[in-house]
């Protein structure tokens, strides 16, 4: 997979804070984009924020500074939801939440990049040893936007589904920040948090992005 001939490929990250890179005050806890660069070799851009909806993304200026260095022939990866969920009629699922990120489809297209959709990562959330589903709608209304506007789909909400559940209960606990009080000194209390990523997870997501970007973009059209 590259970009435009005779330039390297060049990816944009648009997104919260499972794909940031998070502060330093905030270690162990990693987004995946924080590792792609690393675990891909490509040249990684990325504007994902903690906090970050479809919404403020735009209010806060990120996706203007984000197209402001689009070139023709970078990618787009845009992953929101889990902030979207907690703006309940403004941003549902099928109303602003995907209306948002049509606009961004399109906009990116206009600067002349192709935009690569992401459903949501899930959160670790077991009842016993079944994994429940925390996005509601929202990774429907993904996939259901990039079958509507033909754009690639990385269907992340089922991979790391698959993932957990696969692990099961306890090894899947490795992959998020599950920290003792006085263990880490940034979280001198200890942390017990199933949305946010260690490392370890945060690479594992970022290394199956970079496997998946190259099948969904290869022979698709943008």
């Amino acid at each position: 997979m590259s970009g435009a001939p005779g330039k390297p490929l060049r990816i944009h990250l648009a997104g919260d804070s499972t794909v940031a890179a998070c502060p330093a005050t905030e270690e162990p806890m990693s987004g995946w984009g924080a590792h792609l660069g690393q675990v891909s070799g490509w040249a990684v851009r990325n504007l994902a924020v903690g906090g970050a909806s479809t919404a403020s993304f735009r209010e806060e200026g990120r996706w203007a500074d984000l197209l402001t260095r689009v070139s023709q022939g970078d990618v787009v990866v845009l992953q929101f939801g889990h902030n979207d969920q907690k703006r309940p009629g403004e941003l549902d699922a099928r109303g602003g939440y995907s209306s948002n990120l049509a606009a961004f489809v399109s906009e990116a297209r206009d600067a002349g990049a192709r935009p690569v959709l992401c459903t949501s990562v899930a959160r670790r959330r077991f009842t016993g040893a079944v994994l429940e589903p925390t996005l509601g709608e929202y990774p429907a209304a993904v996939r259901e936007l990039a079958a509507r506007e033909a754009v690639p789909l990385v269907d992340l909400e089922v991979f790391t589904s698959w993932w957990y559940d696969q692990l099961g209960p306890q090894r899947s606990r490795k992959l998020f920040v599950h920290l003792a009080p006085g263990e880490h000194p940034c979280w001198p209390d200890g942390l017990a948090d199933d949305t946010h990523f260690s490392h370890r997870g945060a690479r594992g997501v970022a290394a199956y992005v970079a496997r998946a970007l190259p099948a969904v973009l290869d022979g698709k059209g943008s």
